[in-house]
């Protein structure tokens, strides 16, 4: 089949290159800025808070294909600012001298001429101390500017996405799903700016619509204001569970909430990024993000955090991706060591702190499901006291055979109770019940410990502690391992070889594009070097950094720890449960095993009352 040929040709039949027209410049531009309905809400909310709005009001119909409607009450522009604010490249953000040194949002000046060009869009806006306007632009046609009702700021409507290109519209997905996008998009900007107020509405159909999601403006500090926000978004549960981060190292602040290790997820599906209050999706920082809990989860588990990295913006490039989704960093190893130094600190600070999650789940597995009881058998007044006076204890003697001469004693506890361990968080250990779980009395409730799991762990982080003071113990090989790669895998690896030595695999350029790998850990025992290494490099490629030698060594020291633990099986005396329970406080991460599960269960004297109606 011959080849299509060019559809510009010169008389001598060569291509000819020419300027393409604005109306097809601006549809190419909006192929790469406005994917789908919610790339374009996206845009026109980052308009908005780049206006300095308190209130942002939008409102979709059809999953945002029929109307997209944003209003806010910025600034607003001035009647002549109109027809610049459709041109491309036209922005108030920059100046063009310094494309590193952005405060706001947008800056390219794309998002309004690209969406005029693809769909039907008006502008009705009003600057202070100017009289209100409007201007309307369907498949990059602008009309007139026209005057204007409107009290203050800024409402954009768009109609009719991508009835210039009726292609496009092939690829949108259902209206539930393009509407589900929208609303994250809302839900993840909510979560950036906590100070402004939020409102998505429904309207298909017409009329007032439905308010999916709101979110008003909240006060006090930073954190005060991202915890309430926090709590509206990702609810009360992700909040009670998360731990406040805040550290600063070399000019460049974490901060935000990260959730504890119990409290994990099946997906990534809770992890928000922000970098200087913008919403990325870096595999770098997600990299990290995960680099700093796998010690803790098994790896079919994610955790769940929302962090904002605070910096110079000269120090990192927003300027990367058509989406402005990904940034670079001058010092990306920084911002690395940040994050996952921040957040193992924020991690052992918990001690043995585990999520409410895990006492919830253990009250509705107890809960018996409550039979429903309808009107006529529900028994009257006079037959209720009578069956409770039927089952008192009588009196007396002589009503022993059918009553209790005293009530019978149940409580069991060891002999020598320490009177003030009850005082302590897990509490003081009054039984040890099938040869494995602790059932410890507090002030407020009771605690069940898995002794096994919690004695493995605190065998674990013993190992890795021994492990940090006296190193990793490498093992020479007596015939070097020689691994070929491409020239880039073996740059890439050697740009990483310092890191690889102090886990105990140690590697060296052999000429060409092979490496010779010198060392192994020595606990790992005989490996396969030239898997390892394909490994490393696949975590590389994927991540940005590797773990998987030290996943391995801490893999081998936890199955040395949990075979050197209380085994199930022995009974405990009380002396030895109230010193395990003492270790379990001292010591961090405590609180889930080695595969991220919680090693004790806390309930509340009032939650345990409940369960048997007693309030």
């Amino acid at each position: 089949m011959n080849a299509p040929a060019p559809k510009i040709t010169g008389p001598s039949g060569r291509p000819v290159i020419r300027q393409l027209d604005e109306a097809a410049i601006n549809r190419i531009a909006a192929g790469e800025v406005v994917e789908r309905p919610a790339s374009a809400v996206k845009e026109l909310v980052e308009n908005a808070l780049d206006a300095g709005a308190a209130r942002i009001t939008v409102d979709y119909a059809d999953g945002g294909k029929t109307l997209i409607r944003v209003t806010d009450d910025g600034c607003g522009m001035a009647p002549d600012d109109l027809p610049l604010a459709l041109s491309r490249h036209a922005t108030s953000k920059i100046d063009g001298t310094d494309l590193l040194n952005i405060h706001s949002f947008g800056f390219r000046g794309e998002a309004l001429p690209s969406l005029g060009a693809v769909g039907r869009l008006t502008i009705t806006s009003r600057a202070q101390g100017a009289e209100a306007a409007t201007l309307t632009v369907a498949g990059g046609r602008a009309s007139g500017v026209k005057p204007a009702a409107l009290t203050r700021g800024t409402v954009v409507e768009l109609r009719d996405l991508f009835f210039a290109t009726p292609a496009r519209l092939k690829f949108l997905r259902s209206d539930r799903a393009e509407a589900q996008a929208i609303a994250d998009v809302v839900r993840r900007l909510a979560m950036a700016e906590p100070t402004v107020g939020f409102t998505l509405r429904d309207v298909s159909g017409g009329g007032e619509g439905r308010v999916m999601f709101r979110a008003d403006p909240n006060g006090g500090d930073f954190f005060d204001a991202l915890h309430a926000r926090l709590a509206g978004v990702l609810g009360a549960e992700f909040i009670d569970n998360a731990l406040r981060i805040d550290v600063e190292r070399d000019g460049l602040r974490l901060t935000g909430f990260a959730a504890l290790p119990t409290y994990s997820r099946g997906s990534s599906v809770q992890q928000f990024v922000f970098v200087n209050g913008r919403p990325v999706l870096d595999r770098m920082l997600f990299g990290a993000l995960r680099a700093a809990y796998f010690d803790f989860l098994s790896r079919d588990r994610h955790p769940a955090a929302v962090l904002t990295i605070s910096c110079d913006p000269e120090r990192v490039d927003v300027n990367v991706h058509p989406a402005k989704a990904e940034v670079r960093f001058r010092e990306p190893e920084a911002v690395r060591s940040l994050m996952i130094g921040g957040l193992r600190a924020a991690l052992s600070g918990a001690g043995h702190r585990a999520s409410s999650t895990v006492a919830d789940a253990t009250l509705a597995a107890l809960r018996p499901e409550a039979p429903r009881i309808y009107q006529m058998d529900r028994p009257s007044q006079p037959g209720l006291a009578r069956s409770f006076a039927f089952q008192a204890p009588l009196a007396g003697a002589a009503a022993a055979p059918l009553g209790f001469a005293e009530a019978p004693a149940a409580r069991v506890e060891p002999a020598h109770p320490a009177d003030d361990a009850a005082a302590r968080p897990l509490g003081a250990a009054r039984a040890h019940v099938h040869e494995n779980y602790i059932i410890a009395q507090t002030e407020t409730g009771i605690v069940i410990v898995d002794s096994h799991a919690a004695h493995e762990r605190l065998v674990y982080e013993t190992l890795k502690r021994q492990m940090v003071e006296n190193g990793i113990a490498a093992q020479a090989l007596l015939i070097p391992e020689i691994v070929d790669l491409s020239p880039g895998d073996t740059a890439r690896l050697l740009d990483h070889a310092a890191p690889l030595a102090r886990m105990g695999l140690v590697i060296e350029a052999f000429g060409g594009s092979a490496i010779a790998i010198r060392e192994t850990p020595a606990i790992l025992g005989a490996v396969n070097g030239a898997a390892l290494i394909r490994d490393v490099l696949d975590e590389l490629a994927d991540l940005g950094d590797s773990q998987l030698v030290q996943a391995r060594i801490e893999a081998v020291l936890s199955r040395m720890a949990c075979h050197g633990s209380v085994r199930t099986g022995r009974q405990m005396r009380a002396e030895e449960m109230n010193a395990l329970l003492r270790e379990m406080e001292e010591t961090p991460h405590s609180g889930q095993c080695n595969h991220g599960r919680p090693t004790y269960v806390e309930l509340k004297l009032a939650d345990i009352e409940r369960l048997f109606g007693r309030r």
